[in-house]
């Protein structure tokens, strides 16, 4: 099969206000804002757990986990937690890490997990030849002690159907794959009529401990 030579769209904020202009799609985007510590106040204050990552980037570097606990900000980055007792505490730890580069919150998700370890999904989405098809659709399960899935930071891959087996149920296998196809399928379309030329998506799911399935994000260069 002759594979396209794919268009790259780095930023994550571009790709996700695109999925959001979809109110199907929506319904499966975590809320994002950009970083400045206003947002991140409202979205801590709102969700209780969010998710600090680069605007562009990949791999999971640079990936932040913060909850509040009572009064007090739980930092997490890499395998390290730390914990701060005021706000601006917070932030000049998040400062240190992002060193000025542009960064976005998204709602955290509580994914369903195996063994106390959180795992996602991770589909690639190939043109070749004028057509789509799918190349993978695996689960990646975090190394024991990391919020992160990416098997570069130490995730064990399994098949989709092991992932939603163990994490969820076997009955739900076939539906959540099937969700994950059309998610995949709607997506692409509206990326593709955005920006002609992406031609090798990565898709990043996470399915909640309710069964609900969210986008957590998309690459245009997947690993």
């Amino acid at each position: 099969m002759e594979v396209t030579i794919s268009r790259q769209l780095a930023s994550k904020w571009l790709k996700t206000n695109a999925l959001l202009t979809n109110p199907y799609i929506a319904r499966h985007i975590p809320s994002s804002r950009l970083f400045t510590p206003t947002n991140l106040r409202v979205m801590i204050s709102r969700f209780g757990m969010v998710v600090v990552k680069p605007v562009c980037g990949a791999g999971g570097i640079g990936v932040i986990k913060v909850e509040k606990i009572g009064r007090a900000y739980k930092l997490t980055h890499k395998s390290n937690t730390r914990t701060f007792s005021s706000f601006d505490g917070l932030i000049r730890a998040l400062n240190a890490t992002r060193r000025k580069r542009a960064y976005l919150i998204q709602r955290g998700i509580h994914l369903a997990r195996i063994g106390g370890r959180p795992i996602d999904y991770r589909v690639k989405y190939v043109k070749g030849n004028g057509m789509w098809t799918y190349r993978s659709m695996v689960g990646r399960l975090a190394k024991p002690g990391l919020f992160v899935t990416n098997l570069c930071r130490g995730g064990t891959q399994m098949t989709a159907a092991q992932g939603i087996r163990r994490s969820l149920s076997s009955k739900l296998v076939s539906a959540k794959k099937r969700e994950m196809r059309q998610l995949t399928n709607a997506a692409t379309t509206l990326l593709e009529s955005r920006y002609p030329g992406v031609g090798h998506l990565g898709y990043d799911y996470g399915i909640d401990r309710n069964g609900h399935v969210w986008i957590l994000e998309v690459n245009t260069r997947p690993q």
